[in-house]
């Protein structure tokens, strides 16, 4: 082993070490703002929300009167809550599959080699950059009584089947509280599955086309490929559209305000816990109960979330 020169150490020259130390300062003083601005606004935002969520709050005044978990027992035992709640997870546990598995359908097609490739592209993404309120309100008119959706069926001869099914010739999809919810959810899984569709082929085009390769090689079939190859490597993937969605689901507002109004009508049944909320804070003023139900809704997504990467346990660790 060769020895150091006399006089020499193992460590770096104080003129080098103090160039890594200034760097890192650097480095540190530039996401300093950035951070301290996401501990407040984001993490601080959170306690805030606890400490409100304890009170009777003006918010003029402040705190008012102290109600302890008053606030969360009157949440938890109102009836419209309740259904806002039991509302919103349907929605998530119908809604964030269907749009998933539509959205990797139209991944695997845009990702193969096809005449006018981005022109579909493009195509499938466009609703999800429209707007929300201007779709909306486009919906309602379609499935109407006298829409689109119900002439259609009507010119095609699909009324006899409908109507075993218990439905009219002139159903109003979204003024009932049957199907209300569910039309809603088929409106956000057309809207929405292009932005899933982004995040997918994201992830298709990472997996290394010498696996595809080998799999031809050795015989496999199209689905499986599918199934043994691509689908297992996209777990990742299949982590983060599925923590987004379910974030997304659980935060469902503008379509169950503009389709039911504040009430959530028909019946309650587009009644979501963000509407409640809005109402609580936005209609009533009582900005503590308001607050109560932030935090329940918080403690619920934060839930959902753990629970995934535990499923996903391919996904990237914390």
């Amino acid at each position: 082993m060769a020895r150091l020169p006399s006089g020499a150490t193992g460590s770096a020259p104080p003129t080098l070490r103090r160039a890594r130390w200034s760097a890192a300062l650097a480095g540190y003083a530039m996401i300093s703002v950035p951070m301290l601005l996401f501990l407040v606004l984001q993490i601080g935002t959170v306690f805030y929300a606890i400490y409100i969520s304890l009170w009777r709050w003006n918010v003029r005044s402040g705190p008012v009167t102290f109600k302890g978990l008053g606030n969360y027992q009157t949440a938890l035992g109102d009836p419209v809550f309740q259904r806002a709640v039991s509302n919103s997870l349907y929605y998530a546990v119908v809604w964030v599959p269907l749009t998933m598995a539509i959205g990797l359908f139209l991944a695997v097609i845009v990702n193969q080699k096809i005449r006018g490739q981005t022109f579909f592209r493009g195509a499938y993404y466009f609703p999800a950059i429209a707007s929300s309120a201007a779709i909306t309100i486009l919906w309602i008119f379609i499935v109407s009584p006298f829409g689109l959706f119900n002439s259609v069926r009507e010119t095609l001869g699909l009324n006899p089947l409908f109507e075993l099914l218990g439905y009219g010739p002139h159903k109003n999809w979204i003024g009932d509280q049957d199907t209300a919810l569910n039309s809603v959810i088929i409106l956000n899984a057309w809207t929405t599955s292009g932005t899933f569709m982004l995040f997918y082929l994201a992830s298709l085009q990472s997996i290394s086309g010498q696996v595809y390769e080998a799999a031809a090689i050795d015989g496999a079939s199209a689905w499986q490929t599918f199934w043994k190859i691509t689908f297992p490597l996209l777990r990742p993937g299949h982590y983060f559209v599925a923590t987004v969605a379910v974030i997304g689901a659980l935060q469902l507002f503008d379509q169950a305000a503009i389709a039911g109004g504040p009430n959530g009508d028909p019946n309650n049944a587009l009644m979501t816990v963000v509407l409640y909320l809005y109402n609580a804070a936005f209609s009533q003023l009582n900005f503590g109960y308001a607050a109560a139900v932030g935090v329940i809704l918080f403690a619920v997504i934060f839930t959902a979330t753990v629970i995934q990467r535990r499923l996903f346990g391919g996904a990237p660790s914390w």
